[in-house]
C-alpha cells in the first residue's frame, strides 16, 4: 500500500533508508567477493547491478571499509600493476571472511526470512 507523506514524513524516510542503505553495505561488498576477487570499481558496479541502485556507495565510503575488512582479516588483496598511476588492487574474501559471511547469512537472513510473521508482514505490503 502507498500512501502519499508529508514533507516532515518523506524527511524521516529517507533518512532511515539512508541509514537503512549504509548498514546492508557490508552485506554487499561480502557477496560480491563471494563470487571471486574483484577491483574496487567492480565490487561497486556489482552492488548497483544487484541492488538496483538501491545500495551505492562513494569511492571514499568503499576504500574505508574494505580497509576495515582487510585490518579484520575478512579481506585481503593484491596489487597489480596499472596502465597508469598507482598499482590497483584486488579484493577478496579470506577464509575467514568467507566463515563470517556464511554464518551472518545463516543467523541473519535466512532464519530471519523463514519466520512465519516476517513471511505475513511481507505479504500484507
Amino acid at each position: 500500500m502507498v500512501v502519499a507523506l508529508s514533507k516532515y514524513e518523506t524527511q524521516l524516510l529517507e533518512g532511515w533508508e539512508e541509514v537503512y542503505k549504509r548498514g546492508q553495505l557490508t552485506l554487499w561488498i561480502m557477496l560480491a567477493l563471494k563470487n571471486g576477487p574483484k577491483y574496487m570499481a567492480d565490487i561497486k558496479k556489482y552492488i548497483e547491478s544487484q541492488t538496483q541502485n538501491a545500495v551505492t556507495a562513494d569511492d571514499q565510503s568503499m576504500y574505508r571499509a574494505l580497509r576495515r575488512y582487510t585490518e579484520a582479516e575478512m579481506v585481503t588483496f593484491t596489487a597489480e600493476p596499472a596502465q597508469k598511476g598507482p598499482d590497483r588492487k584486488v579484493y577478496e574474501l579470506t577464509e575467514i571472511g568467507t566463515h563470517v559471511l556464511e554464518q551472518f547469512v545463516v543467523r541473519n537472513l535466512h532464519g530471519l526470512m523463514q519466520q512465519p510473521i516476517v513471511k505475513t508482514l511481507i505479504k500484507e505490503q
